[in-house]
């Protein structure tokens, strides 16, 4: 049966009505996306600065002082604590005010100055694994360029080789360029399928889904009526968070912005048809929306490749991450925002995201069409 336009007007309408009636919803569609942005935004960061430092020199030499200056050099490393005694390093690490004690033996300079190799010992508070590892190795590449000046100290002479290494796409290695362009693809995912995950739920608690049964509506002219409003508010949204994210965090977007909108409006499209989906086999607008957390915000954030990368996971889990669509949106978003990359390079993705808007849909008025025929 082809779509009447008049009655798709009709419902679309109807949903607005309601919306606008229902402050709750409104605040999902319009503050929650800013309030997760900022919220994640602020607090999720993979930068490592001012690490908090602790030096036990038992040399006490020029020396030594340079290697210390060397770490405060850096910018990474800030010198908070000072001591002489081995006993008195582990209460610093336990009570966390220093993530690292630089240990230099009292031998140091004497084995520089006679040609041996020196040795020095960082002790580091491995409870937090991933700052520990960065630590670990920006300690290690101090001591290396340390290490390589003290060698060439007094000769006439230049290392034989250098490395001189350029970063593409995130010059600076700042994580707000990577977790804002993700955010995107979270917050979307989550805030579709919860505002669409009511809709259904609702007329059913309401009591008016029998009167909408009743009428010469359709099951599809009924989902794509209560999508359209949505798929609005969903590109509003997809646009503050991306003026935020250039404006407020400073995040650089290289590519179209045409594309952008393109393919998000499949994402959308896609994330409300899971919503509907799940509305349609809720009835409960309580559980609809715990479902709909459980079903979006879970996979989105720890599936998709935003907080984790996909390659360490369990090859289990890396299976699983296929039939999670933030992934392949992820990619669209840092690769249009960072890397100004096109149609020719998110081919792939372009055909996934369709393919989930296809598949939402389907589902939203399969799932529907058996509430009607209860």
């Amino acid at each position: 049966m082809a779509l009447d336009l008049v009655r798709l007007g009709a419902i679309a309408r109807k949903e607005t009505l309601q919306l606008r009636r229902d402050s709750r919803s409104l605040i999902l569609a319009f503050l929650l996306p800013l309030l997760l942005l900022l919220l994640f935004g602020y607090a999720i960061s993979w930068d490592v600065h001012d690490i908090k430092m602790g030096v036990m020199d038992q040399d006490r030499s020029a020396s030594s002082r340079e290697l210390v200056d060397a770490f405060q050099a850096s910018g990474y490393f800030k010198v908070r604590e000072t001591v002489d005694r081995t006993q008195d390093i582990d209460p610093l690490l336990e009570r966390g005010d220093v993530q690292v004690v630089l240990v230099i033996p009292a031998d140091f300079s004497a084995d520089i100055g006679a040609g041996r190799t020196a040795t020095i010992q960082a002790l580091v508070d491995g409870s937090d694994a991933n700052t520990a590892t960065i630590v670990l190795a920006y300690a290690r590449a101090i001591v290396a360029s340390y290490a390589l000046e003290t060698q060439l100290q007094g000769r006439d002479c230049r290392p034989r080789l250098t490395a001189d290494s350029r970063v593409w796409y995130n010059e600076d290695l700042a994580s707000r360029n990577t977790i804002v362009p993700g955010l995107i693809a979270v917050i979307m995912m989550i805030v579709a399928a919860m505002l669409t995950s009511l809709t259904i739920a609702r007329e059913w608690e309401r009591g008016t889904m029998e009167q909408l049964a009743a009428t010469p509506v359709t099951r599809t002219e009924v989902v794509l009526g209560k999508l359209l409003p949505y798929v609005g508010i969903g590109l509003f949204d997809v646009v503050v968070c991306a003026a935020l994210g250039v404006w407020l965090f400073d995040v650089p977007l290289r590519g179209s912005v045409l594309l952008l909108m393109v393919l998000s409006t499949t994402y959308i499209i896609g994330s409300l048809g899971l919503g509907i989906f799940i509305s349609a086999a809720a009835r409960s607008q309580l559980l609809a929306t715990q479902l709909a957390m459980l079903l979006t915000f879970l996979p989105a954030f720890l599936l998709s490749g935003f907080m984790y990368a996909i390659d360490v996971m369990p090859k289990s889990l890396q299976t699983v991450t296929f039939l999670v669509p933030a992934k392949y949106f992820l990619v669209v978003t840092r690769g249009i925002f960072l890397k100004d990359v096109g149609v020719d390079v998110l081919r792939v993705q372009g055909l996934l995201m369709i393919l989930f808007a296809v598949v939402g849909l389907a589902l939203a008025i399969w799932v529907f069409r058996k509430e009607l025929k209860a």
